[in-house]
């Protein structure tokens, strides 16, 4: 039983795309890659994709983080400053739970995102739930990024 990682998603196979790997025995995060060159202009956003897709128990999330090195020097930050990959997220009807780095461009230039390059940290963690939630009693994820359709 697998129980927690990344795949590649189908239209990214055979594509150069890389699975996430820890840099060193402390890092809590996986490097998240760009999967192709993207520009994010001076003020603007832009959706980066990754390739690929993260597995993980009902209860555990993947959050994603900017690498500091985008921040500061690039002066890219997340546009939801944490991005949250829920477990249903997961081969959904809509696009296979591909991810999406979110880039908001906070400098005066013109970024280029090449393809490959570490943009962000995925971190798999648990959660806790509140007595009484019902969440789990409802209609399964139809929705892709960005929507939690009910």
């Amino acid at each position: 039983m697998k129980t927690r990682g990344f795949e590649i998603v189908s239209g990214y196979q055979g594509r150069g795309v890389t699975l996430p790997q820890r840099k060193t025995g402390k890092s809590a995060g996986y490097d998240l890659q760009a999967a192709r060159t993207v520009v994010v202009a001076p003020g603007g956003t832009a959706m980066v994709p990754t390739g690929l897709k993260a597995y993980m128990q009902d209860d555990e999330v993947l959050t994603i983080h900017i690498r500091s090195s985008m921040a500061v020097k690039r002066g890219l930050m997340l546009v939801n400053n944490v991005g949250i990959i829920d477990a249903d997220y997961y081969n959904n009807e809509d696009n296979e739970g591909h991810i999406f780095i979110a880039l908001w461009n906070r400098g005066r230039e013109t970024v280029t995102i090449e393809s490959g390059e570490r943009i962000a940290q995925g971190i798999f963690m648990k959660y806790l739930t509140v007595d009484g939630d019902a969440a789990g009693e409802g209609e399964a994820r139809t929705g892709g990024f960005g929507s939690t359709k009910r």
